[in-house]
């Protein structure tokens, strides 16, 4: 991250201007070494300019530099008689240091290209778990913002997709517990079960003992590795969108944070964690109920994860969200517009902790769309 912060300040219009404090130092140094007098000789601070060049250029611009510094320094040095001049060992200072300083530049470049392949990395591992949508897909409008609590790794354990099909369009929200990759793979399990159970699946019961089946499968799969990731788990919310019914939903909630009904009449709380979270089934004695909700179709549907409802200021009060909501749709009902809603959400989570999130933050809005791309196909018909 201050990698990237660095090369944006370091260029003009997309071009580099990272050689240019270099040089302006170099003159600099020069100018004012001949313009003072003789008991103020300062040339030999001239290493300094290669030692700059190789926190911000290239290699090649550093030892480039490095040479320019030597030959500059011994121009500078002829032009005093001799016994003004600053001597062998200050000549031998700016040699070493142009040295040293290309091998720094070296070494930093070859740590960039490091640090940008791990990003590369993530953000294939992100776009893998949390993969790119259409604005309009299913026959839903949906908009969706993932803030990492490590900004510099950029994917966690929340989780969304939106799954069309033959029975209709289904959508899971979810968060598994715990951080690292050890989350980002419990995550990726279920997403790639949810997309395979919620495109055939007619039934949502049975998506959702899909899903717990392989919450379990994947923690015994880590086990049997020797990876000690301890019982997790993850909450989630699974809804689907039937087709014969466009104005109800159905819901079941794995203990995650209650969804949201927003319109133009206000805002609702939808049936809350009223089950235990996936991968803890078997302790409850079995899973969630499947609620049939009623959800009007100028209704958005607003999920979050916990890195939202938790999110505190800095005297440790947590954001309220409901009011927050509450005062936005009755100043203006056009707010709940997924995308504007998605947007007020994440500047308010953001301004309430001053930008310093303490968990992952994933928030996502979806309605139906009367005219949406990727509608689901005919019954009984696979889709590629």
């Amino acid at each position: 991250m201050e990698y990237g912060r660095r090369r944006a300040l370091l260029r003009i219009r997309g071009r580099s201007i990272a050689w240019l404090p270099p040089l302006l130092l170099l003159v600099g140094v020069i100018m004012l070494d001949l313009s003072t007098s003789e008991d103020f000789r300062i040339i030999s601070w001239i290493v300094l300019v290669p030692g700059i060049a190789a926190a911000i250029c290239g290699v090649w611009t550093t030892a480039a530099y490095s040479v320019l510094s030597l030959v500059a320094y011994g121009a500078v040095e002829s032009a005093w008689p001799d016994q003004y001049r600053a001597g062998f060992g200050n000549f031998l200072l700016v040699t070493f240091g142009g040295l040293l300083a290309t091998l720094a530049a070296v070494v930093r470049v070859r740590q960039e290209r490091q640090v940008l392949h791990i990003r590369d990395i993530a953000e294939t591992t992100r776009r893998t778990v949390l993969r790119p949508l259409p604005a309009r897909w299913g026959g839903l409008e949906h908009a969706g913002v993932y803030l990492a609590a490590d900004t510099d790794a950029r994917v966690g354990g929340d989780f969304y997709d939106i799954q069309p099909g033959p029975h209709g369009t289904r959508l899971l929200v979810g968060d598994v517990q715990g951080k690292g990759l050890g989350a980002v793979e419990a995550a990726a399990a279920l997403l790639g079960t949810f997309r395979e159970a919620g495109y055939h699946e007619p039934d949502l019961a049975t998506v959702a003992a899909r899903l717990e089946t392989r919450m379990l499968r994947h923690r015994g799969h880590r086990a049997a590795l020797g990876h000690h990731d301890g019982d997790r788990f993850a909450t989630a919310v699974l809804i689907a969108f039937p087709e014969d019914t466009p104005e109800a939903i159905e819901l079941v909630n794995f203990g995650h944070e209650p969804p949201f009904a927003v319109g133009p009449r206000g805002l609702r709380e939808l049936p809350s964690g009223d089950g235990v979270p996936l991968g803890f089934g078997d302790l409850a004695g079995g899973l969630p109920p499947v609620h049939r909700v009623a959800l009007a179709v100028d209704e958005t549907l607003l999920l979050v994860t916990d890195g939202v409802t938790e999110a505190r200021d800095g005297s440790g009060a947590f954001y309220p969200l409901a009011a927050d909501l509450a005062r936005a749709i009755a100043d203006d009902p056009c707010r709940a517009e997924p995308r504007l809603l998605v947007r007020r959400v994440r500047d308010g989570v953001l301004r309430h902790s001053r930008g310093r999130l303490e968990d992952d933050t994933t928030v996502f809005a979806v309605r139906r769309a009367e005219h949406a791309v990727g509608e689901p196909p005919e019954r009984g018909r696979l889709r590629a």
